[in-house]
């Protein structure tokens, strides 16, 4: 479920729960209402958690003899430069 999809879950479920005031005897439309407004919530949320899992990027950590050689290039470097 998509954001899009959430904040329109939400929008029918607030006119629903809000706005109508008609009712069947089968079906309370208010209560119709709230389980759209909390289904939208749920999937706005569903979504944000998807999305920042997928960005994520696990680094690995240099190895410190890797690091050491890269610095000794790095002052060597300097010194002939200047």
């Amino acid at each position: 479920m998509s954001i899009g999809v959430g904040i329109f879950l939400m929008v029918v479920g607030a006119v629903l729960a809000f706005a109508v005031r008609d009712s069947w005897d089968a079906v309370n439309l208010q209560v119709v209402g709230y389980i759209l407004l909390l289904a939208g919530l749920a999937g706005i949320l569903l979504s944000f958690y998807i999305t920042n899992r997928r960005r994520r990027v696990e680094t690995d950590v240099i190895d410190p003899a890797v690091e050491e050689e890269y610095r000794v290039v790095e002052e060597n470097h300097r010194d002939f430069r200047e």
